[in-house]
């Protein structure tokens, strides 16, 4: 199975977690570094186009600072990505420079692809520099970001940049060998699960959280990367990034970590960034008539269907829609902001010109341009 699928594959993100990138002191492993350039340049060297999504930032930074324990404070983790992104990168120049390749610093927030605009401008971006043969090294840009603008981690970044790249692979290497049946770490009896054909919510529920210094991303944050990646109808590979010649192995096929199969029934690229980058800005609650129409109908949302607005948000904003019980079942753009919506809440379509003395049209939220979660 993994041999076939992987022959479609051209384009590949790679996370690397921190976990992987340091050894037991906090600090880069260049060792490691050096492996996994050497192992990029076999792929380049395949055919491959490779991008990188490396944390390792406020880690080398901490190190750099003498800051042992884990940091807490917003401006101590940017202090520390400040000097680590630096050495991180220095790292990987010098690391593929011995493999005759060059790298190029990409860091973003969620700001720039939840900006359409901004999302298309580093598509093109990143085409530019595969194209070149560079290999982009994608990071948070941590020295400015603040909680509300954080992707959360880099797992999570590394499934958006699949939709953003348009990859059609996402390998994750982390610190142990793939998705166990329990903790491995506690239960002497986990077993390692080869193959996940569905993200169902046991595997949820099974995939622990963060115990490390070093890291923000647990196993939790893994699956729910695969679970995104699998949407846009990208499979994932999580594997030991400790292990030599394990990025080759994945790539060839081999039985190796933890394949986690897309989505049989995945979003066009657009509707992956409404449901997935985009933050809400607000919340919609319909009725269950409303929420029967969406859900089992494909319909629009019509002004008629809401009962209530919470939230500020500007015409065009991502908003959570729920029903009567409080639970988001869709997520959607716009078409009045929360003044105007709340105005038209129960209203006919028809009525919207004479409360509002305008109209932009007669849903709240069009079809194509609502996910169902």
């Amino acid at each position: 199975m993994r041999k076939g699928l992987l022959r479609a594959v051209k384009r590949v993100v790679i996370k690397i977690g921190s976990r992987v990138l340091t050894d037991s002191d906090g600090a880069l492993d260049m060792a490691v570094i050096g492996r996994i350039c050497d192992e990029i340049a076999v792929l380049r060297q395949q055919g491959f186009e490779v991008i990188v999504v490396s944390s390792g930032a406020i880690a080398a930074g901490r190190s750099e600072l003498g800051l042992m324990d884990k940091l807490r404070t917003i401006p101590h983790k940017q202090a520390a990505a400040a000097v680590g992104q630096t050495r991180l990168m220095m790292a990987y120049e010098n690391s593929l420079a011995h493999n005759s390749l060059k790298a190029a610093q990409v860091l973003l927030t969620s700001e720039d692809l939840g900006s359409r605009q901004r999302f298309l401008n580093a598509r093109a971006t990143l085409d530019a520099l595969l194209g070149f043969g560079i290999i982009p090294i994608i990071n948070e840009n941590d020295t400015v970001v603040v909680d509300e603008i954080k992707f959360g981690d880099n797992d999570n970044l590394s499934a958006l940049v699949t939709n953003v790249a348009e990859a059609h692979l996402l390998l994750i290497l982390t610190d142990i060998e793939g998705f166990y049946s329990a903790d491995p770490n506690i239960d002497p009896d986990a077993t390692l699960i080869p193959l996940i054909k569905g993200i169902t919510r046991e595997v949820e529920r099974a995939a622990g959280g963060s115990g490390s210094k070093v890291g923000t991303g647990g196993m939790a944050t893994k699956v729910a990367a695969a679970k995104k990646a699998g949407k846009n109808g990208v499979a994932t590979i999580m594997v030991s990034g400790k292990r030599s010649g394990i990025i080759v192995a994945a790539l060839q096929g081999q039985e190796v970590g933890t394949l986690f199969l897309p989505s049989d029934i995945g979003l066009n690229r657009r509707k992956h960034w409404i449901a997935y980058t985009l933050k809400p800005s607000g919340k919609i609650t319909v009725d269950d008539g409303a929420r029967n129409a969406l859900l089992k109908k494909g319909k629009s949302l019509l002004p008629s269907g809401v009962v209530q607005v919470e939230g500020r948000f500007e015409r065009g904003a991502c908003v959570r829609v729920c029903g009567v019980d409080g639970i988001e079942f869709a997520r959607g753009l716009s078409d009045y902001s929360s003044a105007e919506s709340g105005r038209l809440v129960g209203c006919k379509s028809s009525e919207i010109d004479g409360i509002l003395g305008y109209h932009y049209g007669d849903v709240i939220i069009h079809r194509d341009n609502m996910v169902i979660l």
